[in-house]
């Protein structure tokens, strides 16, 4: 039934998709409320300089960007390779080019909850001709991860479960790939983690991304995913790192999160406010 549901959304034009966006974005916020106390949480804590108007505002336009993301989500099993290519722009590929050494070596591309993270693996690999390959979380309902494994792997991709990933990302070490890690999130308490400063309040980060570059050597970028106008986007990638490594530093991660928090007060509307993304934080010491 889930999956005729999303099938039968998948074929409804995308203009007619974006006006469903702002009915259930209307009905998210002020009907159903949908986690209204996080958010507002999260972006008081967040921005403690700003009016509780400029708070509403931000949380507003999240609502509906978040609704409109969910369609163009739904939209991804059936959008044209074209309207792919038309929709996401690469502003500097070249990037990739130098720390891939000519397209030689794996690179690890980081990147966070902001603008369309989906679109963004299609828009890259049908760019660039690149396999961009995902790291992800399986999701609990199975008709629905398997939707969603369907849809990230639609052109050639890869998906790689997130506990299985190191040793997937290892084996393939030799394959050229663009390895692809939403890391942004707050990890379980198996995971390996390092407190950061993140938006006033000192949270853990995975660290993950972090250990398997240094255990392939491979370059480490930020892809940042700007929101344009409605369904569009640019990406722009940011050097982290590139080997040799400081196996004692925690370089990447740290400045995987500054890139995160400066693309988020870029556009803090296109974030995910609604993740409890600070649920284990301290305050943070000036």
């Amino acid at each position: 039934m889930q999956y005729l549901i999303y099938s039968g959304l998948a074929l409804i034009p995308l203009r007619v998709l974006y006006f469903f966006s702002l009915i259930g974005s209307f009905f998210l916020y002020y009907i159903a409320r949908y986690r209204r106390s996080i958010v507002r949480e999260n972006l008081t804590n967040a921005f403690p300089d700003l009016s509780i108007t400029e708070i509403k505002n931000i949380e507003k336009d999240f609502y509906k960007h978040l609704c409109r993301v969910a369609m163009e989500i739904v939209k991804a099993k059936h959008l044209p390779k074209s309207e792919f290519i038309d929709r996401v722009k690469i502003r500097n590929p070249e990037l990739i080019k130098e720390v891939s050494e000519n397209y030689t070596r794996s690179v690890i591309v980081l990147t966070i909850h902001q603008g369309n993270w989906e679109w963004m693996l299609h828009g890259v690999s049908l760019a660039m001709g690149i396999p961009v390959d995902p790291v992800y979380k399986p999701l609990n309902n199975k008709p629905a991860d398997d939707l969603a494994y369907a849809v990230r792997s639609r052109f050639g991709a890869k998906p790689l479960k997130a506990e299985e990933s190191t040793k997937d990302i290892i084996k393939r070490r030799k394959e050229f790939r663009l390895f692809a890690m939403v890391a942004e999130q707050s990890p379980s308490k198996k995971s390996r983690s390092i407190w950061l400063p993140f938006f006033n309040r000192v949270v853990p980060f995975y660290v993950g991304s972090e250990v398997i570059a240094k255990m392939t050597n491979f370059a480490v970028v930020f892809a940042q995913c700007h929101k344009k106008d409605i369904g569009y986007y640019e990406i722009e990638f940011l050097e982290i790192a590139r080997p040799p490594y400081d196996k004692s530093s925690d370089f990447i991660t740290k400045e995987y999160v500054r890139l995160s928090e400066r693309a988020i007060l870029n556009d803090p509307s296109s974030w995910l406010w609604s993740n409890r993304r600070w649920k284990h934080a301290k305050l943070k010491q000036d």
